[in-house]
């Protein structure tokens, strides 16, 4: 299996399965003498794990990440990091019904036609727990970053959106509740929403929204590398992801080019950002927003009718510990990739020189 790596100088490799011992990664390209906060690290880690809230898969990990290599005295050394997160409450038995049929919208039945052989346990290599070992990686590229801001939050839950601009929320209370969400009548409304859905034993998708503060001039490169280009790789490559928009995006089109420009101010500011702080795929100093998608779940604690191996009609029903939603823990999965595309292009701009 091909893929496995993300980035061209701040490179993470990914390993590991959702129901096997556990699951890890290696990050290679960090620069020497940066010293880490294992403790923050942790901090990021608990923010996707499960089981942390009423909303949330009830799967208990504790996701606690050991490092196994290029750290020494606190600081990095400039070898390769490795570390690991070994799982510890797999219940595979719940998958045991899909061994011989594919559940609808998951990755089981192209697996098996492509590799002739899949882990049906979770879903293996396809499942979301993969992303743990991206938010570890992600936690390392922001102490790597440390004058960058990162900021995400759930902005939709269904039909429930916010109808405010990121710069009129109060984006630090978007950890004050389960939803992840800045505006706290919205967050209230859409955790009701998602208890509702999980009731129902059916599933609701969401957008997560990013901000990116302190972003120098001159990340990204022109051509196939644009930068907004690799953040929206980035952000397709997480599970369940279905679109990706930065700056205006589709609210665009319905403007004309004359209100959508963003005037420069002397100081080579711009007075809108519409651009969303790129341009020709070049950061150009501006605050960087984009808006992520995610679908429902496509497991659902309800029957439904699949086919089994041989093609046959069958009817089957989830069975185990699964999100209704998610979007609340999706959003430091977000901050992560984000983190880790701005720390590779961060290196192709200036060497692996820490200034």
């Amino acid at each position: 299996m091909a893929g496995n790596t993300f980035g061209t100088l701040f490179k993470l490799t990914t390993f590991g399965e959702s129901h096997g011992k556990g699951l890890g990664g290696i990050i290679d390209g960090c620069p020497a003498g940066i010293t880490l906060d294992l403790e923050a690290i942790q901090a990021e880690l608990d923010r996707r794990r499960p089981g942390q809230s009423a909303i949330v898969t009830q799967r208990k990990e504790p996701d606690q990440v050991e490092f196994f290599s290029g750290l020494f005295e606190g600081k990095t050394t400039g070898t390769p990091i490795g570390f690991v997160i070994v799982n510890t409450n797999q219940k595979s038995g719940d998958y045991s019904h899909i061994a011989e049929t594919y559940r609808p919208s998951h990755a089981d039945y192209v697996y098996d036609r492509k590799y002739g052989f899949r882990d049906y346990r979770g879903g293996g290599r396809s499942s979301a727990r993969e992303t743990a070992a991206r938010v570890v990686a992600g936690a390392v590229a922001k102490q790597f970053l440390s004058g960058m801001e990162f900021q995400a939050y759930v902005s939709q839950v269904g039909e429930l959106g916010l109808d405010k601009d990121y710069r009129d929320l109060d984006l630090g209370l978007t950890e004050t509740n389960a939803v992840r969400c800045p505006d706290l009548e919205k967050a209230a409304e859409m955790e009701s929403y998602i208890k509702q859905i999980r009731k129902e034993g059916d599933t609701i998708g969401g957008v997560v929204s990013c901000v990116i503060k302190n972003v120098p001039i001159g990340l990204g490169e022109p051509v196939f590398d644009k930068l907004h280009a690799v953040l929206g790789q980035a952000m397709l490559s997480i599970n369940a992801v279905k679109g990706f928009e930065y700056g205006s995006g589709f609210e665009g089109v319905a403007m004309k080019g004359s209100t959508h420009n963003d005037l420069y101010n002397s100081d080579g500011s711009t007075v809108t950002n519409f651009s969303g702080g790129i341009q020709g795929g070049i950061s150009n100093g501006m605050d960087i927003y984009f808006k992520v998608a995610f679908k429902p779940v496509a497991t659902l604690i309800q029957s439904y009718e699949t086919i089994d191996k041989q093609g046959n009609k069958v009817i089957a029903m989830g069975r185990g510990r699964h999100d209704p939603c998610v979007v609340p823990r999706a959003v430091p999965i977000v901050e992560a990739m984000a983190a880790l595309v701005m720390a590779d292009f961060s290196l192709r701009a200036k060497g692996a020189r820490i200034e």
